[in-house]
C-alpha cells in the first residue's frame, strides 16, 4: 500500500507529471486498428502483474483460448443485392427488456480502477454515450451514485439538464453468507436507478488462475524487486497507482482500501448458496433479474422456472472452470432449450464486430465484451473504452452491410440461413497472415 503521505506530495505533480507519462500510451492506442492492439497497448501500459490477472484465464487456459476459436468454426454465407444502405442499416434492439441503439454492452467487472484510474466511470460513460446497456459489478471500485450520476447528466456536482431517456443498468449481484449486506446493496442500487440485477453463479469456487501465481499477483503488490521493475517499466500506470486515491469496494465499504477488504469478501463468497438462496434473491429484489453464468441447457430451464426474465450464458471468461464448454458453443444448446421467446444473452470470446453479428445469428438477444472494453480502459481511460466501442460499432455495422441484413431482428431471423459449421483446420490457428494484429 502507499503510504498517505506520498500521495500527498506526488498529488500536486499529476498534472505536470501524467500528459508526459501517457504521451506514448496515447500514441499507440491512436494507431490501434483492432481489439487485438487494444490488448498490445494495454499490456504495455499496465504492470505485468495486473495485465496477466486481466488476461488470464483458469489452469490449462483451454476454455478461455476455445471461446475465441468457437467464432472461426461458423463461416458467414452472405446475400448479395440486399440494399443495404449505412443510413438505412439499424443496429437497436431490446436488451435486458430496454432498449438500446447497440446489441452489444460492457459485462460487470472487478475493481476497474485497478486498470486505469477513471474505472467504471470511463465504461459508464462509453456506454451512455453509444446507448448500450450498462452493468456493473458488487465488487466496482466507483459508487453507484457516481455511476448513476452519469446517466442522470451529472457532472462534478454540476446538473447538465434533463437526459434522454437511457438503456437499461444492471447491477451484479452475489449471494453472501451476510444477506443483510445483500440487500443494502440492492438498495444502493435501486436508488441509483438500476433497474435490473444479475446474480453470477459461477463463482461458487474460485478458478485456478496459474499466470497470478507466476506473477505473484497481490492486492496491493509486494515490494519485490521484480514488482518494483514491473512498476518502473510501466510509468502510465505505476504514476495512476501511486498520486490517485487508493481504489476501495465502493458498495462494501468505501471507507477501506480494497486491499484491506479482500480477505472479508472472499469469506463473504460462499459455495453453499443454492436455488432456493437465488429465490429468495428474486423475491428480495421483486424487479427484473437475469441469472449469469449458465452454460447447461437443464439449468437454463430451471432459472426460467425458477422466475429470472432472462438467461446469461456465460463460463466468466474461462476464468473458472477450465475445459467448460466455449460460451458460443452453449448459447446454441440453451438457445434450443429454452426456445426463441426466452430472453438469452451471452458472453467470452468476442474480438471482431463479426463475431458479435454470429453471437446474435445463432441466438443471442444481446453480447457482453468483458476483456475488449478493460483492455481499451487499460490503454488508455475513458478514450480507450470509446476506442473500444467504436471499433466493434464499426465492424459489426460493416459486417452487418456485407451479410445484407438491414436489421438486428434481420441478422436473428436469417441466423440458420446465414451460418454454417465447419472443421477447423491449421490454418485457422494462425491468426492474421498478413497484418500484424499489434502496433509497432
Amino acid at each position: 500500500m502507499i503510504p498517505s503521505f506520498v500521495r500527498r506530495i506526488l498529488g500536486p505533480l499529476r498534472p505536470l507529471v501524467a500528459p508526459l507519462v501517457e504521451a506514448l500510451p496515447a500514441w499507440r492506442l491512436k494507431r490501434a486498428l483492432n481489439v487485438a492492439c487494444l490488448r498490445r497497448c494495454a499490456a504495455l501500459r499496465m504492470h505485468p502483474m495486473t495485465f496477466g490477472y486481466l488476461d488470464s484465464g483458469a489452469d490449462d487456459e483451454r476454455t478461455l483460448r476455445r471461446n475465441q476459436d468457437a467464432f472461426r468454426e461458423w463461416d458467414l454465407y452472405y446475400k448479395v443485392l440486399s440494399g443495404v444502405t449505412p443510413e438505412s442499416l439499424d443496429t437497436s434492439t431490446t436488451v435486458f427488456g430496454g432498449q438500446t441503439a447497440v446489441p452489444f454492452f460492457p459485462c460487470p467487472t472487478a475493481g476497474n480502477r485497478m486498470f486505469h484510474h477513471r474505472g467504471e466511470l470511463a465504461v459508464a460513460k462509453a456506454a451512455k454515450d453509444f446507448g448500450a446497456a450498462y452493468c456493473v459489478s458488487t465488487l466496482a471500485t466507483t459508487s453507484l451514485k457516481d455511476l448513476g450520476d452519469v446517466f442522470a447528466g451529472v457532472t462534478d456536482g454540476e446538473d447538465k439538464g434533463t437526459p434522454p431517456p437511457t438503456p437499461p443498468r444492471v447491477f451484479q449481484v452475489y449471494v453472501w453468507r451476510d444477506k443483510d449486506l445483500v440487500l443494502e446493496a440492492l438498495g444502493k442500487a435501486r436508488e441509483a436507478g438500476f433497474d435490473t440485477i444479475a446474480l453470477t453463479v459461477d463463482l461458487s469456487w474460485f478458478g485456478n488462475r496459474e499466470r497470478d501465481f507466476r506473477n505473484d499477483f497481490t492486492i496491493p503488490p509486494r515490494p519485490s524487486v521484480a514488482q518494483v521493475v514491473g512498476a518502473l517499466r510501466r510509468p502510465a500506470w505505476t504514476w495512476d497507482y501511486v498520486t490517485c486515491e487508493p481504489y476501495r469496494y465502493a458498495l462494501v465499504d468505501d471507507s477501506q482500501p480494497a486491499e484491506a477488504l479482500a480477505s472479508f469478501i472472499n469469506d463473504q463468497l460462499t459455495p453453499a448458496f443454492d436455488w432456493d438462496d437465488a429465490k429468495w434473491l428474486l423475491k428480495a429484489w421483486n424487479g427484473r433479474a437475469v441469472i449469469k453464468g449458465v452454460v447447461h441447457p437443464g439449468d437454463a430451464q430451471k432459472a426460467l422456472d425458477a422466475g429470472f426474465d432472462a438467461i446469461w450464458v456465460s463460463n466468466h471468461g474461462g476464468r473458472q472452470l477450465d475445459s467448460a464448454p466455449a460460451s458460443l458453443d452453449a448459447l446454441v444448446a440453451v438457445r434450443a432449450a429454452v426456445g426463441q421467446n426466452a430472453h438469452v444473452l451471452v458472453d467470452g470470446g468476442v474480438q471482431r464486430g463479426s463475431d458479435i453479428a454470429k453471437a446474435l445469428a445463432l441466438g443471442a438477444d444481446g453480447v457482453g465484451l468483458g476483456k475488449p472494453v478493460l483492455f481499451g480502459l487499460a490503454a488508455g481511460g475513458d478514450d480507450g473504452v470509446r476506442k473500444t466501442f467504436d471499433i466493434l460499432n464499426a465492424e459489426l455495422r460493416r459486417t452487418m452491410g456485407l451479410l445484407g441484413t438491414n436489421s438486428i431482428a434481420d441478422l436473428r431471423a436469417l441466423g440458420d440461413d446465414l451460418l454454417k459449421r465447419r472443421t477447423l483446420n491449421q490454418r485457422d490457428h494462425g491468426g492474421p497472415r498478413y497484418a500484424p494484429a499489434e502496433p509497432l
